[in-house]
């Protein structure tokens, strides 16, 4: 496609991949009472890669060392943050998860200027610090601590951040479908070799629908569209933006969350919800739907 259709693309596909990721949470939730973690993401990873590499089979011409190195980094980084984002999934709700994910947002904007040298905009620091703000407010308890899988997804959105920042970085030049397909190998196998160290294999579970198809949905919506999606938005747009817009996966997922798992709603999360959404507004838009006061003089009129 050309770079202008890629372009105008590239926003409605984060938001899609944010949608997707929002309504995994509490499928994810009740995948683990069933399947270990490690085996979990090796089961989505796998599924994603083959998916994957059979649709751009005519890109794996251009396949060189290079795509291997860069994807490689990719997943690695890819594998800790899914890695530490469902382990803390396991030890909190599905709407503390996905909120505290978002704080990744807060981080991109000055990981990419230590990266980059560009230097995030006023809107972005005040988009960064709603945001966080927004999280804050429901995750932390009364004395302001965070329990174990809250701190678990808090790391997480370090390592997101970072994926971000890679991806703005190595996928330059690159073929952006190749070089997904290479990245969730590298998941697969990081998460294979996690599961053989560490976790019993579940042999059982995979004739049990109640679980085999929340975890094709798993693989096929929430890992191959929705990270392909991530990606290809990313390569055609800034890296402030599509960090934020991918954000609204937090308030996805507390919405799903809420109405399909149960998780309580209060009023601190509902101003959680707002922040979070100016937010969005404030880094998208940079307040530009706002109406500006007129010049008490027209500089055109000359006295």
């Amino acid at each position: 496609m050309k770079a202008e259709t890629m372009t105008r693309l590239a926003k409605p596909m984060l938001m899609f991949a944010a949608l997707i990721w929002g309504t995994s949470f509490f499928i994810m939730k009740n995948t683990l009472d069933a399947l270990p973690v490690f085996w979990l993401l090796a089961c989505r990873f796998t599924v994603g890669a083959v998916l994957l590499g059979l649709i751009c089979l005519p890109k794996w011409k251009r396949f060189n060392l290079q795509y291997l190195l860069r994807g490689a980094v990719l997943g690695v980084l890819l594998f800790a943050a899914y890695g530490v984002q469902t382990f803390g999934l396991v030890y909190t709700t599905p709407s503390n998860n996905a909120f505290l994910t978002a704080t990744y947002c807060v981080l991109v904007p000055f990981l990419y200027w230590l990266v980059a040298g560009q230097r995030p905009d006023g809107y972005n620091i005040a988009a960064a610090l709603l945001c966080i703000t927004g999280v804050g407010l429901v995750s932390l308890t009364g004395n302001l601590t965070l329990s174990p899988g809250d701190a678990l997804t808090l790391l997480c959105a370090l390592f997101y951040a970072l994926h971000i920042v890679a991806v703005n970085k190595l996928a330059v030049g690159y073929d952006i479908y190749l070089l997904t397909a290479i990245q969730f190998a590298g998941v697969a196998l990081c998460s294979f070799v996690g599961g053989l160290l560490f976790q019993p294999f579940p042999a059982g579970v995979f004739t049990d629908p109640e679980v085999v198809f929340p975890l094709l949905y798993l693989c096929v919506m929430a890992t191959t569209v929705a990270l392909l999606f991530q990606n290809v938005g990313q390569v055609w747009s800034d890296p402030s933006s599509a960090s934020v817009i991918l954000s609204l996966e937090s308030v996805f997922g507390v919405l799903f969350s809420v109405l399909l798992y149960g998780d309580p709603i209060t009023g601190r999360l509902l101003l959680g919800f707002g922040l979070i959404f100016l937010a969005v507004l404030c880094s998208e838009t940079k307040l530009s739907f706002l109406p500006r006061r007129k010049r008490s003089i027209d500089s055109s009129v000359r006295l």
